[in-house]
């Protein structure tokens, strides 16, 4: 297993349960202006892009800006006022960060949120000042584009081959393929693990803890190295 230095995280559905929260705010937008609601499915199958492109994928009649633009009015007035009360972690996500953490890793996170939307997110759950650097998709070119990641490896001064992203949509896994960096997929978010698959992690995990079993021989390896 290679020596990674970074893992760069997703936020929603990889750290965050929030998927259950955004398919019924999708729907919810939709009811209000009137729109066809589309599938529980459809709608996870989105998850991940940055949200005008989400909001194209699931309604592609909207082809002004004054509709897109009401659509996006609408879901994140209703995410920020259900947004209220934070999304939970997923079970030992805090305590497995903390442990890459105090083990060396560098850490980060590449979201299709908006800067606004993780920084309120990041407050609620004490992680504002936690992660080594951010990236979100109001400020980066949206995923699949690897610009985040290329971004936050040029800032962490790691290497594609000793960095690791963890995402839960095929998004998350198609952007580490263009920026040259192995992933992990989850499969407690918004895509099951056979969609995953097909996209060439080098792990699918089906619970978070199962991250840090895995790159428990990788751990050795970085502390007789980095005491060597």
């Amino acid at each position: 297993m290679p020596d990674y230095q970074l893992l760069i995280f997703d936020w929603d559905g990889t750290l965050a349960d929030s998927i259950g929260r955004i398919v019924e705010v999708m729907h919810v937008a939709a009811e209000q202006l009137g729109l066809p609601p589309r599938s529980d499915v459809a709608v996870k199958g989105i998850i991940g892009l940055e949200l005008v492109a989400a909001i194209q994928t699931l309604y592609p009649h909207l082809v002004t800006p004054a509709q897109i633009e009401g659509f996006r009015d609408a879901y994140s007035a209703e995410f920020v006022r259900r947004e209220q009360q934070a999304s939970p972690l997923f079970p030992e996500v805090l305590s497995g960060l903390q442990r890459f953490r105090a083990l060396g890793y560098q850490l980060a996170v590449a979201t299709g949120k908006s800067r606004r939307g993780l920084a309120r997110s990041l407050q609620q759950h004490g992680l504002s000042e936690f992660f080594d650097i951010t990236r979100c998709a109001d400020e980066a070119a949206g995923k699949p584009d690897p610009q985040m990641v290329e971004e936050i490896l040029a800032h962490c001064r790691v290497a594609p081959e000793r960095a690791l992203l963890i995402g839960d949509a095929v998004f998350d896994l198609e952007m580490a393929r263009r920026a040259g960096v192995a992933a992990v997929g989850v499969a407690y978010g918004a895509q099951p693990a056979e969609v995953l698959r097909d996209f060439g992690p080098r792990l699918v995990i089906e619970a978070f803890a199962d991250l840090a079993l895995w790159l428990g021989d990788n751990v050795v390896v970085r502390s007789e190295v980095g005491h060597g």
